[in-house]
């Protein structure tokens, strides 16, 4: 079987188990031991921070011990590191370019790259260019951050300087846009082609994170991402944020380049995103299929735990209850 390296797993138990049953044989890293993953994968390690100088090395060891031939970073921590460190690992990284990932990570960068790229991008600007001009509300946004920390909204002037010098990190300022927003989760291959998108709505997020949503059938936003995804030449799993206006045009706000908090819907849809990535690392080029989900498909997700014991070396284990 495939053996597949979850990096930075944490408690991305939905991934790993898909993956597994998918047919990979599945091995999770992370550095705390209390990461649920850890334990639904086959085997795992424990490995340094990812600011660690020696992190991509004791990957590189985990890859050789368990002939890993896939690499699939679960969060944003190390995506950019491994990116950059690529060659390094000695197999093949779902991801794109470095360039690509670390302006992603930056969400200016990001406004800048879609717009050298046509990629429709709501007006943005450092707060030292801010227009006289400016149309309010606007966001003050934190340009690198997650879980929707550090956003404000302005109505006017006074409360835009109020937040820009309230906020504790590096801001930018964007239009906040009008219409209802959509996530929209992506496959592409190792040469950019998109091989699906998945759109769904956006019934509850907790968090930044989507909690509750629907695939829906919508060919507007299936084109966008499937236009956005090959511009920017993505690699393997991304999600993508945008709005749809009253005038019916679209902005993308945001994308991040691996499996999105919502991974479970277009999973259950259909989207078959595991076995598309089992493919890449076997060598093989699968046809798109944009388009092929179910739509209808709602997700509603909750809490769940895993009870461990240790073993007689000090490490930990799933407790197995008695009957």
């Amino acid at each position: 079987m495939t053996a597949v390296l979850f990096t930075c797993a944490g408690q991305r138990v939905d991934i790993v188990d898909a993956f597994r049953r998918a047919g990979a044989t599945t091995i999770a890293v992370d550095v705390n031991p209390l990461a649920p993953a850890l334990y639904h994968a086959d085997r795992y390690a424990l490995v340094p921070r990812v600011d660690d100088e020696s992190y991509v090395a004791a990957l590189r060891d985990v890859v050789t011990e368990h002939g890993v031939a896939l690499v699939i970073p679960l969060t944003d921590l190390d995506q950019a590191k491994l990116a950059r460190s690529r060659d390094d690992l000695g197999t093949l990284l779902l991801l794109p370019d470095a360039d690509v990932v670390e302006r992603l990570a930056d969400k200016y960068l990001a406004h800048e790259l879609f717009e050298e790229r046509n990629v429709p991008s709501p007006p943005t600007w450092l707060p030292s260019h801010v227009p006289d001009d400016l149309p309010f509300p606007v966001l003050v946004k934190a340009r690198v951050g997650f879980g929707s920390r550090d956003i404000y909204r302005a109505e006017n002037r006074e409360q835009l300087a109020f937040f820009l010098g309230y906020t504790p990190v590096e801001s930018m300022v964007q239009v906040q846009l009008q219409g209802e927003e959509f996530s929209i989760d992506v496959f592409c291959d190792l040469e950019g082609r998109c091989l699906n998108a998945i759109p769904r709505t956006m019934i509850e997020s907790k968090g930044g994170e989507s909690i509750k949503g629907m695939t829906i059938r919508d060919d507007a936003l299936i084109e966008l991402a499937r236009e956005t995804s090959e511009k920017l030449r993505l690699v393997g799993p991304a999600n993508i944020q945008c709005f749809r206006e009253p005038d019916r045009s679209h902005y993308v706000t945001d994308i991040n380049p691996r499996f999105g908090g919502g991974f479970p819907l277009p999973l259950a849809a259909g989207g078959r995103y595991p076995e598309l990535a089992l493919a890449l690392a076997r060598g093989e080029r699968p046809e798109p299929r944009v388009g092929d989900f179910r739509e209808g498909i709602v997700m509603t997700r909750f809490f769940s735990d895993l009870s461990l014991t240790r073993n007689g070396d000090g490490t930990l284990k799933p407790l197995v209850r008695a009957e």
